[in-house]
């Protein structure tokens, strides 16, 4: 539900289009890893299914990305559209991070997502698996935030 007069372009519903400017608008404020800002993308009261975790709200959501972020370090993060149909959006995406011990992963999921009319995330349930990896075999090279328009997708490193 939201209750405010917040929204976030494109609205639901998606066009093809509309569903990639949404995925890679979401990866890049993901990759730019500031949690209060990547809150505003969801309504007050969004549902998160997250690995074993169920955040629930803004406040959550916060607390949730902060945490995560202090444990995978030097993030780096791909999505790809999947699918779309009204107001869903399904993604796959990897991702790659170390641990403060230095033991890099690359991290495979999907997601999907449902918006209100406003085009905020009311719903986001990702299911993702971690491999552990060496760093030398990582393909996720950027400096950090926004991945470079030029830099393959998923498909095209073959993740």
């Amino acid at each position: 539900m939201n209750t405010t007069n917040e929204t976030r372009p494109p609205f639901p519903p998606f066009t093809r289009e509309m569903a990639l400017q949404k995925v890679r608008l979401a990866e890049d404020a993901w990759n730019n890893q500031d949690p209060q800002r990547i809150a505003l993308a969801y309504t007050i009261d969004s549902e998160w299914r997250n690995r074993h975790e169920f955040p629930k709200g803004r406040a959550q959501i916060i607390e949730f990305l902060t945490r995560k972020w202090s444990q995978e370090l030097d993030y780096r993060l791909v999505k790809e559209l999947w699918t779309f149909e009204n107001n869903r959006i399904a993604v796959r995406f990897a991702y790659e991070w170390h641990n403060v011990n230095q033991d890099w992963f690359r991290s495979y999921g999907n997601e999907n997502w449902e918006f209100d009319d406003q085009g905020l995330m009311r719903r986001r349930y990702a299911s993702i698996n971690d491999l552990a990896i060496a760093e030398s075999d990582r393909k996720l090279h950027w400096p950090q935030g926004r991945r470079p328009d030029d830099y393959p997708s998923l498909s095209e490193l073959g993740l």
